[in-house]
């Protein structure tokens, strides 16, 4: 029965290419980096989100003991970063692209931007408190506190709408203030670098910036921005080039892929005792920026040639940051432990029953708390506004 877990690898390409549609020879899908392609792809990815945390509770190299570990999900558990850096960078793409295209953009951007990804995270921060208290964490008040204000993350998912937002407010200021497009560019670019570097002088810990996971991504954003930017000199450029670039980028994934797994085994993002330990993180970083470039260029590529989209993952498109959010607390009840604090209340062993599960109790949960969202924001959000990249 352990084995019905491998007909996943069937099961996805046949999510996101039911119903796709093939571009003719010479002919392009002009809509490759429209809100409906791109939530279609957000809606694919996010499935594959869950079975990144599904593969780190279940066949993970560091789970304890070895007994427990049911393989099945391995190739997911490591690459949980390349699908984020989808995300991040059409949360860039999407900023620019709006702020150029729409009157008075930036009138209102906290409260259309920044307070939703807000609310999000203190919404599910709220329910995991209660459910850590339910399955039977002890919390006296300082430990409450750190929670309930998710200084120490109760939601161990959070890490995303965590520095999303600030990412936002420093495109908010660079744009606000500064009138020249490229410098304003150039302004979240840094911003966006200078967390960067300095992330990689953080211990690994219980707080913000708890390891490598909280920036090894994120210079997708600025890059996002930059494409918009410049998209009408781009786009041209690949098609010209087009056979070049796909086959150039899809051959070089694997092999970058695996440079960087080398290159984190030989430098380490966890040497923190060493004299050298910054260099080293940045290293790794470098090596791994790497494969998320390639990683949404082939993509893009995918889509210049593909129109893809489905019931199933226009649906999955709307409830991107909702599911990304809420699925953990499924992922942590059927674990052996809960947050890895308590014993879980209802472990299942079998890790297809495991995903079906989760799957199962996360899209209504995901539905509930959209709508909680959108009646406490009071804004009649229409379908597929809101998203993982908002």
């Amino acid at each position: 029965m352990d084995k019905i877990i491998y007909s996943v690898y069937i099961i996805l390409p046949c999510l996101l290419l039911f119903q796709a549609k093939p571009s003719a020879k010479g002919k392009w899908n002009d809509e490759f980096l429209s809100l409906e392609q791109t939530k279609a792809m957000q809606g694919f990815l996010t499935v594959c989100i869950m079975l990144h945390h599904i593969g780190q509770k279940t066949c993970a190299s560091w789970l304890e003991p070895k007994s427990r570990i049911v393989h099945g999900l391995d190739l997911f558990v490591p690459i949980g970063f390349l699908f984020v850096s989808f995300f991040l960078f059409f949360n860039g793409y999407g900023v620019y692209k709006s702020f150029h295209a729409k009157e008075n953009y930036l009138t209102g951007f906290i409260k259309k931007r920044i307070l939703p990804v807000v609310l999000a995270l203190y919404t599910t921060t709220v329910i995991f408190y209660i459910a850590r208290i339910i399955v039977g964490e002890k919390m006296d008040l300082q430990k409450s506190i750190w929670y309930l204000t998710s200084i120490k993350l109760c939601n161990p998912n959070t890490w995303y709408v965590i520095v999303l937002p600030f990412f936002y407010l420093a495109f908010y200021l660079a744009f606000r203030f500064i009138k020249k497009d490229g410098l304003a560019v150039a302004a979240v670019c840094a911003f966006v670098l200078l967390y960067m570097l300095e992330s990689t002088r953080v211990l690994h810990n219980d707080w913000w910036i708890r390891g490598e996971w909280w920036y090894n991504c994120v210079h997708m954003f600025p890059i996002g921005i930059l494409f918009a930017k410049f998209e009408s000199k781009i786009i041209p450029h690949l098609r010209k080039f087009y056979s070049v670039y796909l086959v150039a980028s899809v051959i070089l994934l694997y092999p970058l892929y695996l440079f960087s797994t080398f290159t984190q085994a030989t430098f380490s993002y966890y040497a923190e005792f060493l004299p050298d330990a910054v260099f080293r993180k940045r290293v790794c970083l470098g090596s791994q920026a790497l494969v998320c470039i390639d990683f949404v260029f082939c993509l893009l590529l995918l889509g210049m040639k593909l129109k893809i989209g489905n019931r199933f993952l226009r649906f999955m498109g709307t409830i991107t940051l909702d599911f990304y959010l809420i699925h953990g607390l499924y992922v942590e009840l059927f674990d052996h432990k809960f947050c890895d604090a308590v014993g879980s209340p209802f472990p299942i062993k079998n890790v297809m029953l495991y995903v079906i599960a989760v799957f199962v109790l996360g899209v209504p949960s995901a539905i509930l708390l959209k709508k909680l969202h959108n009646l406490i924001l009071g804004a009649k959000i229409k379908p597929g506004n809101k998203q993982l990249a908002a």
